[in-house]
């Protein structure tokens, strides 16, 4: 993609270069997740290629093809050289392939920090807005305070077991040879990069960037950073916590379900009140991530991993989606939805099927995705967790509210809504994103069954 920036500055040519080398990577993947070909590499354990991890990369390879085939063209139009924008996609990209793999804490840092570089690139890829600015100066801030943390917490854990492994030592000792307690340290390691983790997808109280650097950034990679890379840190949090959590004991039962119920609460009672549709969005992010959380609480079996992988999907093809139609609304507002339906009612309909999706309702990939996430709970905690699950439910029902507005005023409400020039394409890929969303919500076992093939 660097390359294509020296030879060429056709923003088409390069949105090609990136949908085939999307191609050929998500082929590389799905190869090396069944065993077809791979190309053996010795990491040392630094990093380990589970299918589970290999199978998000899938995923989240699939979800960055349709978010590319659907928006490319408004990549195109931010910048004068756009394979710029698709290099530091990719770079992304690779950020998100460690985080699903790593086997070593000095590989989460690196793997966190080369997916959130690039992104603050892009958050201030506008570079006379000023609102782009501020939230790339925002971003860029707050993600310097949390890479601090996540590194002191890498740095106790490394003071315990003398090494940067997952693997938990039976008996740590002291590199110099002084017998020192280590009781605490430990867990105040993991507390910390938890925290740092926390930070990176949105999860209250740690959210507070989300919605200025969300509505500040080119709505284009808004797209992007809510979908894909949300779900990656996820799986980050994932694959440190199902092992370590044990540690923390009964202070990890009491951590997660308040951040949990905090998450929920911010995400939804806020969303509730916005006028601006992106701005909605970007609460509503925060509330996902609430659902998220489940998949970590209820440490590793196999309905959380199926859960959050289901979830990454369902989520970030349906904020895709809703994030395309977006980009071509010149109005933002709720209002600027109003009458959508009748000039426009392919975009209307798959807009429909995407925010149902996000509500959970029925007959979507939504709907499975927080199932499997309340049901990995219930399964791991029994009846403790039910009050939880409860107030998730009720949560959800909320989050109906702000989804809903926006479909009264596709098809309730009277007016012009104002749309840019979409072609067929375009309308074809949204189509195909629906179909994807309501086959899932069907049948999930489509998806869930590559997992163990």
């Amino acid at each position: 993609m660097m390359f294509t920036s020296v030879f060429t500055t056709n923003g088409r040519t390069a949105t090609r270069v990136a949908v085939l080398s999307l191609l050929v990577l998500l082929a590389g993947n799905l190869c090396a997740t069944y065993g077809w070909y791979s190309i053996n590499i010795d990491t040392h354990d630094t990093l380990i290629f589970e299918k589970s991890g290999l199978f998000f990369n899938t995923i989240a390879f699939t979800a960055t093809l349709l978010y590319v085939l659907l928006s490319g063209s408004d990549i195109e139009k931010v910048g004068v050289r756009a394979a710029e924008y698709y290099a530091l996609i990719f770079f992304s990209l690779c950020g998100v392939s460690i985080l699903s793999s790593y086997h070593s804490l000095l590989m989460l840092f690196l793997g966190v920090e080369i997916m959130s570089i690039p992104l603050y690139i892009l958050t201030g890829s506008e570079k006379k807005n000023l609102k782009s600015n501020e939230a790339a100066l925002k971003y860029f801030l707050m993600g310097a305070f949390s890479t601090g943390i996540l590194l002191m917490g890498i740095a106790l854990q490394y003071g315990v077991a003398g090494n940067f492994s997952l693997d938990i030592p039976p008996h740590p000792q002291s590199l110099a040879g002084v017998a020192v307690n280590y009781g605490i340290l430990s867990p105040l390691g993991l507390v910390l990069i938890f925290i740092a983790l926390a930070f990176k997808v949105s999860a209250a109280p740690f959210h507070f960037w989300t919605p200025d650097v969300y509505d500040g950034a080119p709505s284009v990679f808004t797209s992007f950073m809510a979908t894909i890379v949300k779900a990656a840190g996820f799986i980050a949090l994932i694959r440190l916590f199902n092992d370590r959590a044990i540690e923390l004991q009964i202070s990890w039962r009491v951590i997660v379900p308040l951040m949990i119920v905090a998450t929920l609460l911010v995400g939804n009672i806020t969303a509730v009140f916005q006028q601006s549709v992106k701005r909605m969005l970007a609460y509503s992010s925060i509330a996902q991530a609430g659902f998220m959380l489940f998949a970590v609480y209820s440490g590793s079996n196999d309905l959380s991993r199926e859960g959050i992988l289901l979830y990454a999907a369902a989520y970030s093809l349906a904020t895709i989606g809703i994030f395309g139609i977006l980009i071509k609304m010149k109005d933002y507002t709720f209002d600027g939805y109003n009458g959508l339906a009748r000039r426009h009612p392919v975009l209307a309909f798959t807009n429909t099927i995407f925010l149902l999706s996000l509500a959970g309702i029925p007959l979507t990939a939504g709907f499975f995705a927080k199932y499997y996430m309340l049901a990995s709970v219930v399964r791991q905690m029994g009846h403790s967790a039910l009050w939880l699950v409860v107030v998730a439910v009720l949560f959800a029902a909320v989050s109906a509210v702000y989804y809903f507005r926006v479909i009264q005023a596709m098809y309730f409400r009277e007016g012009d809504a104002e749309v840019a020039e979409t072609s067929t394409g375009f309308k074809i890929v949204l189509l195909v994103l629906a179909a994807i969303i309501i086959l899932l919500g069907v049948m999930p076992s489509l998806l869930l069954n590559w997992l163990y093939f």
